[in-house]
């Protein structure tokens, strides 16, 4: 399946974003998503994930209250609500593909290509 975010930008601390990914190839509804970020220079940190319903979510402590994750099996799309931001959000968001519900990125076969976030005042 082929995975294509969209919707990082910069924005000012206590601001909102919200991030979108489009799915190509496979059936959507059959895999579970997360989204993950990655600084330079760091390993890549497991933020949200949601199941091939909707029904189950997981969430990094990190965003915990402040991300929502959620789909539209419809259009074959995962969303990230990112709010009340800070500047330790700023990263590469990926969106990714699982067979499993899980927040570790070993765990997840499709990558989309990233999107970057930054917040900055």
């Amino acid at each position: 399946v082929q995975l294509i975010e969209s919707g990082g930008g910069s924005v000012q601390p206590g601001g909102s974003l919200r991030l979108s990914c489009a799915a190509f190839g496979q059936t959507f509804s059959s895999y579970d998503m997360g989204w993950f970020r990655q600084v330079p220079g760091r390993e890549r940190e497991f933020v949200a994930a949601i199941n091939w319903s909707g029904g189950r979510t997981l969430y990094s402590d990190s965003v915990k209250g402040r991300f929502i994750i959620s789909r539209d099996n419809r259009k074959d799309m995962v969303f990230l609500q990112m709010d009340r931001l800070k500047p330790e959000d700023t990263a590469v968001y990926y969106c990714a593909a699982s067979t499993s519900l899980a927040s570790t990125e070993y765990d997840y076969d499709y990558w989309g290509q990233g999107t970057q976030v930054t917040v900055s005042s």
